[in-house]
Order: structure tokens, then sequence, then C-alpha cells
């Protein structure tokens, strides 16, 4: 699932392990990943009549043949923080609340599964897909727990304001709207965290971070980055900053399912309207003194781009003939008018943001030059990810989508089926409300094709329909950033353990380069960011690491609208539930410790 700030677009690997079966028999089949199929699904999966709370046994429905079949092996040793087994009973339960759970963002995926059972034991699960599903890697990334929730066929009333289970090294001891206090997990099964507390605080806005990060109220930041940021800690030497380029992207974004911009000669000529090299100069090259437009899309620079797909977009003159074209004439007031309606677009960010309140300070004026009557319609994070982003009440978006390591994403942010609606129990993060079906269907296919370059030509082509049809503008690749106290937050500190030893400094193989980063920055280019603060050392004493949050959460429900922000993931989901593969800083999937094995995935003939 993508995340909203919330890539890596690792290359999948060709192989896939795959593991060819003999045609004929074989009636179950499975393949996964972050969601997909060949075309969007015939014949939908049917709800479980079930409604005991119990996870059913089989799920999914039609009497197709299946097309692929993956096997998991759960680790042994794999148990939850109450000590009870992580089990097939989790994968079944995690599939139900997916699939069925009102306003759940994203079936992408799952919907392809035709059932899902323990197979030679509870510690083993084989699920059967009705398409090959080549990123399957991103599917069953978070685990629901089956006896923690009071039905696993809709979750949507659990998980409000507290989170009693987990499979990582911590476990929540407590949450308000002040903060988040983790605890070690008891029951882990891996290598038990350095630091005993870690607690999370929200920041109104990034000055009050940035203070809170030199008063040593909080010893981690994660903000986004600009040269501000960096200016304002450069006097304390014990400050440092980590930077690195990754997956994040902001972009522009049209909703067009109604209002102004379902108009699509409008929403041509809006676009073809602004400037993006001037705004690439105002906005961006503050931030980096060479900023050149992303202009692959929704996207980042990598094997999925076509660089070609969004240059030359701004056209003030072809947009003046477009709207002339189709009826659209000056007012007196200089507005371009229809069946006299001016039509009024309001422009949605995050309040407190200044990069993007200055990016309406900028270019406001400039579009009502060009005719365009654009108002600030701004509200808080939590407000705009979690409540009107969802809902697709805005006309016009500016933010940061952060993306897993597969272009997967794209099909639940972009396919026509994955725009929330009644029809679909308001599922899906299509928050632009676009609808090709050409499109569609060949991000369907590249989630149904193996083949590494037929995958990436899907993708491009798909791409290409959101620049034809205007689905968004690309504006900038962002750099990520970790800024922490080097007085307070560090590897184990092993430098002095051998100095009074007859041999001295002979431990030099162990000590680690503090002001390099060590572990802090060793995941700041990851999908998960900062999950490995268990590796991190409190180096002042005071026995916690404390870490300051751009963004809080509204509730703490993983699968609903709670969860449509990055920072929902980085509180919350990543820390807490584990599940088949974990990314990693290099734009990878690795597997995680609760599997005892790399999944067996069969492709049925």
């Amino acid at each position: 699932m993508m995340t909203t700030k919330r890539s890596k677009f690792a290359a999948l690997a060709v192989g896939l392990a795959l593991v060819v079966a003999a045609c004929g028999s074989d009636d179950d089949n499975s393949t996964s990943d972050t969601a997909g199929e060949t075309t969007p699904p015939s014949d939908e999966t049917t709800p479980p009549d079930d409604t005991s709370g119990e996870p059913t046994d089989t799920t999914g429905g039609g009497d197709g043949e299946a097309a692929m079949r993956i096997t998991y092996d759960i680790a042994e040793n794999a148990v939850w923080n109450d000590g009870s087994p992580i089990v097939a009973d989790d994968f079944v339960c995690t599939y139900n609340a997916v699939m069925n759970t009102v306003g759940s963002l994203s079936t992408v995926g799952y919907d392809q599964i035709l059932t899902i059972a323990a197979g030679a034991s509870d510690k083993q699960v084989v699920v059967d897909f009705k398409t090959v599903y080549a990123p399957y890697r991103g599917l069953f990334g978070a685990l629901i727990k089956h006896d923690a929730v009071a039905d696993c066929n809709d979750i949507s009333g659990d998980l409000q304001t507290d989170f009693p289970f987990s499979n990582r090294p911590y476990q929540l001891e407590s949450w308000s709207d002040s903060q988040l206090v983790l605890e070690p997990n008891p029951n882990w099964f891996g290598d038990a965290p350095v630091v005993d507390k870690v607690v999370m605080v929200p920041k109104a806005d990034q000055e009050t971070e940035i203070n809170a990060l030199l008063a040593g109220e909080v010893d981690f930041i994660y903000p986004q980055y600009s040269p501000e940021t960096a200016d304002a800690v450069a006097g304390d030497a014990n400050v440092k900053v980590g930077l690195v380029y990754g997956g994040d992207y902001e972009g522009l974004y049209f909703q067009q399912q109604e209002g102004p911009f379902a108009d699509p000669v409008y929403r041509q000529a809006f676009a073809q309207s602004i400037d993006v090299d001037a705004f690439m100069a105002q906005i961006y090259a503050p931030i980096v003194a060479d900023a050149q437009q992303l202009t692959c899309g929704p996207i980042v620079p990598g094997p999925y781009c076509d660089d070609t797909a969004f240059t030359d977009t701004f056209d003030a003159e072809g947009a003046a003939a477009l709207l002339e074209g189709d009826g659209w004439t000056k007012n007196g007031d200089g507005m371009w008018e229809k069946d006299g309606n001016v039509p009024e677009v309001r422009w949605m960010i995050n309040s407190g943001n200044s990069r993007r309140e200055n990016a309406q300070a900028y270019l406001i004026p400039l579009l009502a030059e060009a005719g365009f009557n654009v108002v600030a319609d701004n509200c808080e994070a939590d407000c705009v990810f979690q409540q009107r982003l969802p809902n697709l009440d805005y006309d016009l978006g500016m933010y940061i989508s952060t993306a897993p390591p597969d272009p997967q994403y794209l099909t639940s942010s972009f396919a026509c089926d994955q725009i929330p609606s009644e029809e679909n129990n308001f599922a899906g993060q299509n928050s632009q409300g676009w609808c090709n079906e050409e499109a569609t269907a060949l991000l369907y296919q590249a989630d149904a094709t193996v083949d590494f370059d037929e995958r990436a030509g899907l993708i491009k082509q798909a791409i290409g329909f959101m620049r034809t049809d205007w689905v968004m503008l690309p504006t900038f690749q962002f750099p990520k950033s970790g800024i922490y106290r080097l007085d307070r937050l560090g590897p184990e500190d092993v430098v002095e353990q051998d100095f009074v030893n007859y041999e001295a400094f002979i431990n030099f193989p162990e000590w680690e380069d503090v002001d390099g980063g060590g572990p802090i920055e060793a995941d700041l280019n990851n999908y998960e960011a900062f999950l490995n603060f268990n590796q991190w050392t409190d180096t002042d004493g005071d026995g916690q690491i404390v870490i300051g949050a751009e963004q809080w959460p509204g509730c703490l429900n993983p699968l609903t609208e709670c969860s449509n922000s990055s920072w929902y993931q980085w509180t919350i989901g990543f820390p807490l539930l584990m599940g088949v593969y974990d990314t990693t800083a290099e734009g990878t999937y690795e597997l995680t410790p609760m599997m005892a094995s790399e999944p067996v995935v069969e492709v049925l003939g």
C-alpha cells in the first residue's frame, strides 16, 4: 500500500523464485503482492457469511482454476506479544479484514485470492490466486491477530485508541493525543531491542520540531528537508543531519470525479497554464540549487520511469485556445467563464507546511492572471490525509507520496475500481477519482507479468495515459532527512571498553562511525523509514529514545482512513506489525524473521 506524505522502485527480480507446476488437475493456485490482477476482477469475492469473529478457513469465490499458488511456512518460534503462536488463522483474518472491512483503503492483490487456508499444519498457509501476481511480496505485509479483533470480516470499529498486539521488537504501552510509548515485546523472537523505552511525540510544525531537537526535548526528527532546516541546526555541534534521496516525490493532483476538473478541457488548460520551470525555481531551487523537475509521473527515476512522460507541459497560449474552442470566454474580471459560471478551484494543502503555503502564495496570483479562480482551502494534516483525500473532498492537491519498492502501488492509486465509492465500501486509494479503462487494464496486466522488461513497458504505457488525461503534474523527487543529537543517540559505545586492557584498543574492529550515522541513518532511505530504532542506543543515559513526529494519527486502525498517512505507518503500523517481507534501504524486499523460509511460488498451467 502506498502511503501519502508516502520509492525505491527496485527492479522486481525476474526469477521471483517461481516454480512451474504441471498443468491440468490443480484447482488452486496463488500469487500475491501488494495488489493486482491481469484485468479488473470479473467475479468479485463475496464476504463470508460467518460473523462470529473467527476467521474462515477458506475465503474467496468463484469456481475458476487457480493460476498461482503460494505456500508460506511460518517460523516455529514466531509468536505474538502475548506468547500465542503466529498461525495460518492470522493470515486468513488479515485477508478477510482487508477484503471486507468498511473503508478498507486497498484490496488490490488480495482480490485475486481464490482460497486461503492452513496447509500441513497451522504454521503453514496455502494461498491460491486466480491470476499470476508478480508483486506478491507486498501482500501480507502486516498481519492482523485473529483473536484480537471482534470480527475479522470487519475491523473498522477496532483499534481506535489502543493496539494490544505486536509481533515486532516493541509493543504499545500507551497512546494519546500527546504521545505514544513503546516498550519491549516480552515474547519477541529476535534480538532484544537496545533501549527499553521509545517515546514519539507530535510537534505542531517544523519550527517547533527543530526547536524541540535543539532544546534536547527530542532525540531524533524525520522532517521534510529544507535548507532552512539544516541552517537552523548548523550551530549545534551535537546535531547531525543525514540526507538521502529515495522514493519521496511531490506533485500537484487534480481531483476529477466531480468539481471543475471533471471537465477534461478545463483540467488540461489549467495544467498547461502552470509554468513548472518557474515553479521549480521559486519553490524547489531553495531546497536544492540544481533542482530538476521530476518528469516520470507518480514515480521516481529508475527502471519504471519514462522521463519524457511529463516534459513540456507549459503552454499558456495553447491552454487559452483550448478553452476558447470549447466555448469558454474571459469575463470582465479576466476569469474564464462558461454558461455564466466561473469555477472555483479549491487548493488543499496541510496547513503549517510553509513550503506548500509559499507555493500557494506564489501560484494563486499567477493562475488568477491566467483566468483561473483558485482559493486556498487548507486544514490540518489529519484532516487532509485521513478525511479529505480519502473522500475526494478537494479540487487541487499538493502532497508528497512515499511508495514501496514495487510499482504495484500505482494500481491501488490509479485504477478505476480503486476509486472509493459506496459500491466498493469506500475502499481504494485512487484519491484523484481518475478512471481510464485502458490504463487500468495495463496496470492490472503489469501486476500479472513476471518478465521485467515487459512489465516496465506496461507501467510506462499506463503512466502515459496519466499525462494524456492530465491526472497530475509531478514536481520534485524529495530528499529524505533524519536529524538527531549525537549527545543523546547513537550506536552502542564500545570505544572505551578496552582502555584498561593490556592490548589497549584492540577492539577497534567493533567501533562504529557515529559521525557517519551508523544504524541511525541506515534506514533513512527505506520505505519503512526509521523502523530499525530497536538498534539505536540511548547515549545520554535517560533510558529512552524520543522521536518527534510531524503528523499524528487520529486513531490506530491499520486498514481504514486512519492509516492513510506515512506518519501513521512510521508511528504505529511498521513498529508494531510484521508480515512476510520487510523493505530495505536498497529498495528491495527481505524475508522477515517471522518466516521459516522463502515462500514457495508455483505457477499452475
